[in-house]
């Protein structure tokens, strides 16, 4: 491959800090390798971006402070009418605006890097000629008909997928017309924009040069029915803290000071509609005679400010690459950023799925005998501490989660997608 000019490279996301965190890697990965690299996304991000020492330019929709998010984070995170609401109220009455804004940040641009809910990345690829690719963080984007998700909305029974590769198939296809159907504002801004017209679907937002598949084979396998043009390239991952500082010397005192304790936490957007997560763990802690660590973010609940028992903190937030594999057992929401941090700690996992793919990669870590899963409605303290017990004692968990971590820090996520994307570029040229 002969060698690489510098480009100018935009990312554009929207989400939680679990959509983030893997774009950042990357922004960072391609920057040292000298491109111009630009993240497009919420004012919210701007700070934290810029001083990882990233170029930054904003696109709406703007994301709310904690303080003012709480409602709509519980409508987003509602597992059966979360995703429509996330579609239809938050996305696309801010197509205009997010079209304009990535228009203006890829300005000059060789290339566009997408995020499957960033509607108007495919607008301004196809309306500026540029090459670009899109991302997908989680195996459930691809609806597989060989490696099924487990669908928030609708868990279907392992049966029906056992009924055949055409009933998976068919039953899948009925799904992506629901999404379809939330996608027609999509449809018809193309039209005024004087695009050829596409079928409206969620496969519109898959780049037809380069589609990165930034999760690891640990999670899960490339299938015969992906999109050729996947490249499967393991988890980026970014969890540092900022300006140079280091772990907080209360939560390295108190992980030093006994035995690994059980790490509670809800990642970046559970975290803010966290109903009794947090009281029924301080109670299975309490049951367990066992020390915990609870990252309850803004805490909405409260928990900072209360009197907790012996042997239990709480705090707003800690890197997990510093936490987790200094646990016994990690209790998560199952988001992929934070799924992707506990399996590369080599720790069980306790999985408490909220929506979206949460359920999915709960029931990936559970089949690879890496954890367990509790749904949200069912997670009390007697249950949630009868299945950490089991993870505890249970010696081939814990020699699978491990294995599980050799095969995530064997990976480079970082690496493959610049690689891939460089690829990508010299066909530009």
């Amino acid at each position: 491959m002969r060698k690489q000019k510098a480009k100018r490279i935009v990312l554009t996301m929207f989400g939680s800090l679990g959509d983030l965190h893997p774009y950042m890697a990357l922004a960072l990965g391609l920057r040292d390798r000298g491109h111009e690299v630009v993240i497009a996304t919420s004012e919210a991000y701007r700070e934290k971006i810029e001083g990882a020492g990233l170029g930054f330019f904003p696109v709406r929709p703007d994301l709310l402070p904690p303080d003012q998010a709480q409602e709509m984070i519980a409508r987003v995170m509602d597992e059966r009418r979360g995703p429509a609401y996330l579609f239809k109220k938050v996305l696309l009455p801010y197509l205009r605006e997010s079209y304009e804004d990535l228009m203006a940040a890829t300005e000059g641009a060789d290339f566009l890097v997408g995020h499957v809910i960033t509607l108007a990345a495919p607008l301004v690829a196809e309306k500026r000629g540029l090459r670009w690719a899109s991302v997908a963080l989680q195996p459930s984007i691809f609806f597989s008909a060989y490696d099924p998700p487990i669908l928030q909305a609708a868990r279907w029974p392992a049966w029906f997928y056992g009924l055949g590769i055409g009933a998976t198939r068919g039953l899948l296809s009925i799904v992506r017309q629901v999404q379809s159907a939330w996608l027609r504002p999509v449809g018809r801004f193309r039209h005024e924009l004087g695009l050829p017209a596409r079928a409206t679907d969620i496969d519109m937002q898959v780049s037809p040069y380069l589609h990165l598949a930034l999760f690891s084979r640990a999670l899960a396998q490339p299938q015969p029915d992906w999109p050729p043009q996947t490249r499967q390239c393991g988890f980026c991952f970014y969890d540092r803290l900022e300006d140079g500082q280091k772990l907080s010397p209360q939560i390295d005192s108190f992980l030093d000071a006994g035995p690994p304790p059980v790490t509670f936490t809800l990642g970046s957007s559970a975290v803010m509609s966290p109903g009794k997560f947090y009281q029924e763990s301080i109670e299975a802690a309490r049951k367990l005679n066992s020390r915990a660590l609870l990252l309850v973010g803004a805490d909405p609940g409260g928990i900072l400010s209360q009197t907790l028992p012996k042997g239990i903190m709480a705090a707003p937030y800690a890197p997990y690459s510093e936490v987790f594999a200094r646990s016994a057992v990690i209790v998560h929401q199952g988001g992929v950023g934070t799924t992707a941090q506990a399996l590369r700690a080599g720790r069980p996992q306790l999985v408490v799925p909220f929506a979206y793919d949460q359920p999915d990669n709960g029931a990936r870590v559970a089949r690879r005998g890496a954890g367990s899963v509790i749904s949200r409605r069912r997670y009390t303290a007697v249950r949630a501490a009868v299945e950490i017990h089991a993870l505890l004692i249970a010696d081939t968990v814990t020699e699978r989660a491990g294995y599980l971590g050799d095969i995530v820090r064997w990976e480079n996520g970082v690496s493959e997608a610049c690689h891939e994307i460089e690829k990508q570029l010299l066909k530009g040229d």
